[in-house]
């Protein structure tokens, strides 16, 4: 089911980017050079369609980056309550061994208390 949702959703997909890559395929020339538009420095003659994606993948690898700045002290935060979590787990365990320890009988011929009837 969650396949046939999955090409529900990348077919038509496919088919707007097919459509738009096909409608756009001509050539321009793309000037980095804000003083001489006629003769520029620095360009690139590439078709529209391939300017448009490579500034989109740029802009979603730009946006990721950011959030992945953003969300550092989270992740710091959760590495340091898992530390903390496992030492406190490790403490746990020793506590409990030492209590196990404690509650078994030294001598086997000890002779146990007899529980009080309430």
């Amino acid at each position: 089911m969650k396949r046939f949702f999955y090409y529900l959703v990348l077919i038509p997909v496919a088919a707007v980017v097919l459509a738009f890559a096909f409608a756009n395929r001509e050539w321009v020339t793309l000037s980095f050079d804000p003083l001489n538009p006629q003769a520029p420095a620095a360009a690139l003659d590439a078709p529209l369609f391939l300017i448009l994606f490579a500034v989109l993948i740029l802009g979603v690898l730009l946006g990721g980056f950011s959030v992945w700045l953003k969300q550092g002290r989270h992740r710091r935060a959760a590495r340091l309550a898992r530390a903390e979590a496992e030492r406190y787990r490790a403490e746990a365990e020793h506590l409990r061994a030492q209590l196990a320890a404690a509650s078994q009988p030294r001598d086997s011929h000890a002779i146990l208390p007899s529980p009080v009837p309430f």
